[in-house]
């Protein structure tokens, strides 16, 4: 593919849509099941308690993605753009398998802090969640318009994208961090 991919012909976008649509909406909804109905619960001799670490990893490795990302598409240098967001991608992506992983075998890790810091926590937290539901659906959307060399409808995606994919990577670090920082430490 050369970095001047002429568009691919007109065509219907529905089926996309209908793809994108379908895949958040499971995603939202296993999501939804495994946090508020199932709640997670010891699964027999599953030991996942270190991939909290592993998650927070992930994020700050998508973000870091992003970022040069960013940086790269500034600079025009478009594959290396394509290789940054790729990565972004891939590192949320296995953020997300692992996410589900951990909260299927032990379920939720709440907050053990109280006063302003609780407060900022779950300000945090709640922004967090509420923009993550957009990132999925967002970065296939993105992915497909420039797949479709669709340059100005991947510009209009992304110029949201970005910062919501970004701060998402981010806080998902920060929560990490106040989450742990909270728990009592074991002797």
């Amino acid at each position: 593919m050369s970095d001047a991919a002429a568009p691919l012909p007109r065509v219907s976008d529905r089926s996309f849509y209908v793809f994108t649509a379908v895949v958040s909406t499971a995603a939202l909804a296993f999501l939804a099941w495994l946090l508020l109905i199932r709640r997670g619960g010891a699964v027999e001799g599953v030991d996942l308690r270190f991939l909290p670490a592993v998650n927070a990893s992930f994020n700050a490795l998508a973000a870091a993605c992003l970022t040069a990302g960013w940086v790269a598409i500034r600079r025009k240098a478009r594959r290396a753009h394509q290789y940054f967001m790729v990565s972004a991608f891939a590192a949320s992506a296995l953020f997300l398998v692992c996410y589900l992983a951990y909260h299927f075998v032990h379920g939720d890790t709440r907050y053990a802090g109280g006063g302003a810091l609780k407060v900022v926590y779950l300000l945090i937290l709640a922004s967090h969640v509420l923009l993550s539901t957009v990132v999925v659906p967002g970065a296939l959307l993105a992915f497909y318009f420039a797949w479709r060399a669709s340059w100005e409808r991947h510009k209009k995606v992304t110029r949201w994208l970005a910062p919501i994919w970004l701060y998402v990577s981010v806080t998902g670090v920060v929560i990490f961090f106040m989450l742990r920082g909270s728990l009592p430490t074991s002797p």
